[in-house]
């Protein structure tokens, strides 16, 4: 309860800090201005320093007043290119937004690092405090981990924890579960080659549009029958691309799709099943593909015996009220999946829908009108300080 008031005393610095990054958001694995104002944010703090060489993330290095093991905390820095509608006083105007609440994750390790400064002489081991560049969709963790991330202290970290906001929860309400947290983020990629020509004689061509626009159905019922009901999958076509004149059938047609799976055995199925089901439909129209399912992220795994401890750690820093046991993984994916398949550790998400917004109307994150509330800093400062103290 001790961490709770002392990061209480915090939230007023936590939340300037946040809303100063929500006003100038950066996307990508290059974030200057954000990498400054977390290196203002962590000065002073007894913390060994470092910036990546390829990219903008930041690594802290607490050393403890005992020698001891090392665990690592994250928090991912980056926005997404999003208009926000939100019409909040601190609102973007640069035309990207924080629209998954990365700023509050920057917000709340930083102040993770300034109660953890506050407790040096009585931890036994180090932290490594990760902020993190690239998450949406570019693997900033990969590049950090490339980098050296898991020998900044000397040593690799015993465990490894990160805490999500979302704004479809109550707010304050912890949320994890051992085992897959997250499902992994593929993409499918199919590019049909046919043989153009006269939109008045079909016959005459090769035509690819009938291709993908069979496809599109044929991956729904691929999922229904190919794969095992309890471990999913979900297939969302999200592009198709098809000439440009409406009286020209094209040389060739693409299909874009996300494909999210809850194992490695699925996405192994899907690498060798998907490229072949779209063969085949091609090659019934007269046409040829190319086909290929590349791996994004890989599942987040939450260590089995790391997550009911980290459950029963936040019970007994912030009661039973609000903490939660998910019954099942989410469909979303997270690159923070990199890390905890080097280091036992947990995900967890921590609810920041604000008290004025029904939970009926809630928006999910990456929308353009979400909210955060900024109460949820220094709980969430809290959670990782006590996390990394249990085994310091």
């Amino acid at each position: 309860m001790e961490l709770v008031a002392e990061s209480a005393g915090l939230a007023a610095g936590l939340v300037g800090l946040r809303r100063e990054l929500h006003r100038d958001p950066e996307v990508g694995l290059v974030l200057p201005r954000t990498q400054e104002r977390v290196l203002e944010a962590i000065a002073g703090l007894p913390l060994e320093v470092s910036r990546g060489r390829e990219v903008s993330s930041v690594v802290g290095v607490l050393r403890g007043g005992r020698p001891g093991p090392t665990v690592l905390l994250r928090g991912d820095m980056d926005a997404l290119p999003v208009v926000e509608e939100t019409g909040l006083e601190y609102a973007s105007e640069n035309g990207n937004m924080h629209a998954c609440g990365h700023d509050l994750h920057t917000a709340g390790l930083v102040g993770a690092a300034q109660l953890l400064s506050a407790h040096r002489e009585e931890l036994r081991g180090n932290v490594v405090f990760m902020f993190q560049p690239g998450e949406e969709g570019l693997g900033g963790a990969g590049y950090m981990l490339r980098e050296g991330l898991l020998q900044a202290s000397g040593e690799t970290p015993i465990a490894a924890y990160a805490v999500h906001v979302w704004g479809l929860a109550p707010k304050g309400l912890f949320q994890t579960r051992p085992g897959t947290m997250m499902a992994g983020s593929n993409q499918l990629h199919v590019t049909v080659h046919g043989r153009g020509g006269h939109g008045s004689t079909p016959h005459t061509t090769a035509d690819p549009v009938p291709v993908v626009a069979e496809l599109v159905g044929a991956l729904q019922t691929y999922v229904t029958r190919r794969v095992n009901v309890f471990d999913p999958v979900v297939i969302t076509v999200t592009q198709l691309k098809a000439g440009i004149a409406i009286n020209v059938i094209p040389n060739e047609a693409t299909l874009g799709a996300t494909v999210r799976t809850l194992s490695n055995e699925t996405f192994e199925q899907l690498s060798r099943e998907l490229p072949a089901l779209a063969e085949s439909i091609a090659a019934a129209h007269g046409c040829t593909v190319d086909a290929r399912l590349d791996l994004q992220y890989p599942v987040t795994i939450n260590d089995r015996e790391r997550t009911p401890e980290t459950l029963a750690k936040l019970t007994e820093l912030f009661g039973p009220e609000q903490v939660e046991l998910l019954d099942n993984p989410l469909m979303g994916a997270e690159d923070f999946s990199m890390v905890l398949q080097e280091v036992p550790g947990s995900f967890v998400m921590l609810g920041a829908r604000p008290d004025d917004v029904p939970a009926a109307d809630a928006p999910s994150n990456h929308s353009s009108v979400v909210r955060f509330d900024d109460d949820v800093l220094p709980l969430q400062a809290a959670a990782l300080a006590h996390l990394a103290m249990s085994h310091l």
